[in-house]
Order: structure tokens, then sequence, then C-alpha cells
């Protein structure tokens, strides 16, 4: 089955690029034409583009690692929410805190501060707090949650990030190629996408465009997960079975009867014997 088809880029408007004086040279590769004064993404490039990220994605995923969703701008915050956890990863959809990637041990000791206000919330009705005491820790800890709630989980550096609107997330992008961490992107054509790993060329303002490829992003999150639980169940199947199980195991899965090859490597050899005499 397709990752996408050329029929659903095409309805979600990721063609639709910016006005034509708005545009970054560096994006002239991935730009179909003009209509306007508007530009056009070529849409068989995004498509083999889909189909690196996702590749990507799904393997990395697959070899244990996360991928941290990134998109702040009003059109994308409820998309990387929604997605990001149908996924089970990580994400970013208020303003990012500068050090989120390249001070994340500080990042944890905010998320480690959030815990223990939530717990001081708990255990308030057995504490003497007064109610301005417990009003400033409510105040400090909306702001922690607004902030953190999306990685609140995310205990090590994320193996990619998935970002949306590369102007608007500079920082973000910054501090994941700062640490070497591979950065796929919806990139529009106002955009310089020389540092970005995995460019998928696309509209990034439409809602139904982001909405899209985010899908698919967390499509390949799914797939990479599946993947590493069969492994999983593989590797467990093997360390439970007997010896003499796995070979009896690997003679039914190939076909191979070995008795029944050694009987007719026998007989064979004796009809070599008799044609030598």
């Amino acid at each position: 089955m397709a990752i996408v088809t050329m029929k659903q880029l095409l309805e979600a408007g990721v063609h639709f690029g910016h006005q034509t004086k708005r545009w970054n040279p560096k994006m002239a590769q991935y730009i179909f034409g003009a209509r306007n004064n508007i530009h056009i993404i070529d849409l068989q490039k995004t498509l083999a583009k889909i189909k690196e990220a996702y590749r990507f994605v799904r393997n990395i995923v697959a070899n244990n690692q996360t991928v941290l969703f990134v998109g702040t701008k009003r059109q994308a915050q409820e998309i990387i929410k929604e997605e990001a956890e149908r996924c089970g990863m990580f994400y970013v959809n208020q303003r990012w805190w500068g050090g989120m990637l390249t001070n994340f041990s500080t990042i944890r000791q905010s998320v480690e501060r959030l815990k223990k206000l939530e717990q001081l919330q708990q255990e308030s009705k057995s504490t003497t707090l007064t109610k301005k005491e417990l009003a400033k820790i409510e105040k400090e800890k909306l702001k922690l949650v607004k902030g953190l709630s999306g990685i609140r989980d995310m205990e090590d550096l994320p193996g990619a990030i998935f970002v949306i609107d590369l102007p608007q997330e500079a920082i973000a992008v910054s501090e994941a190629i700062k640490l070497e961490i591979p950065v796929v992107a919806l990139v529009d054509t106002n955009c310089d996408p020389e540092r970005i790993t995995y460019v998928i060329p696309g509209n990034d303002d439409a809602i139904r465009s982001i909405k899209l490829i985010t899908h698919i992003v967390a499509e390949a999150v799914v797939e990479g997960k599946e993947l590493r639980e069969k492994e999983e169940v593989t590797e467990e199947v093997k360390e439970e079975l007997p010896q003499e199980e796995v070979k009896e195991k690997v003679k039914e899965e190939k076909n191979i009867d070995f008795e029944k090859e050694g009987k007719i490597n026998a007989d064979k050899q004796g009809l070599n014997s008799g044609t030598s005499e």
C-alpha cells in the first residue's frame, strides 16, 4: 500500500508555496513553476522525499530511538500534539525553550520541579501552606506544564526531530544540528533546505497540508514500533526455545528434511561408486 498518493497531496494543497517574491533560491530544485505569482512545488519530488523520510523515521524507531515532533505555530499546535500522542512520541507545540536539546540536563531538572509541584498540590490538604503559597505553586506549575508537558517523559535526547516551519523553529533546528541530531522537516519555498537531513518540500501554512505530512510521519513511527516489537518477540522465542527445537523450527521454515537429504547424498555416493567400477 502506498504511503501517500499524488491525489492526497493535491487535495491537501501541499503543492502551494509562497509568493514568488518571498522565495529562497535554494529551493529552486523543488519548484515546478509559478501561477498567479505563487510558486508551485513539484509534487513528484515531494513524493520521493516523503518516501525517504518515512523509511528513515520507521528505521530509527525500529532501532529503539524516539522522534520529537516540533510545531509551535498556531496552525500546527493541535495537529502536532494529536499525532505525537497517537504514535506515542514526544512533542513541543508551545514556545521552544532555548536549551531544550543543548541544555537537556537543565530541562530535566525543570521536569522534576514540575513533578514536585504537582506532588505539593496533592499533599496540600495535609500541609500548612497558605492560599498565597498555593497560588504561587499553581502559577509556576502552569508555566512548566505549558512548556514541558509534551517532553516530561523524554529521558534521553531524541533520535531525530520532525519540524513544521523552519523559520519559526530556527532555534530547535540549530540545537539539533549542533548535537548532530537528524532533522526531518516540512520545507516551504521561502526556506533554506541546506542543513536539513530529510527535506519534505511542501506547504507549511495550510492546516490540511500540515495534517497530512504530520500524519505520514506518525504512521512511520507506528510501523517502526511494530517492526521493533516483532523483532523483540522473535528474539524472545529464540531464547526460550531449546537448541534442538530451534533447529527443528529452522527445518520447518526452510522446508528441509535433513535426514532425507543425508540419504540422497548417500545414494549419490553409491551411484558414483557404481559408475567408477
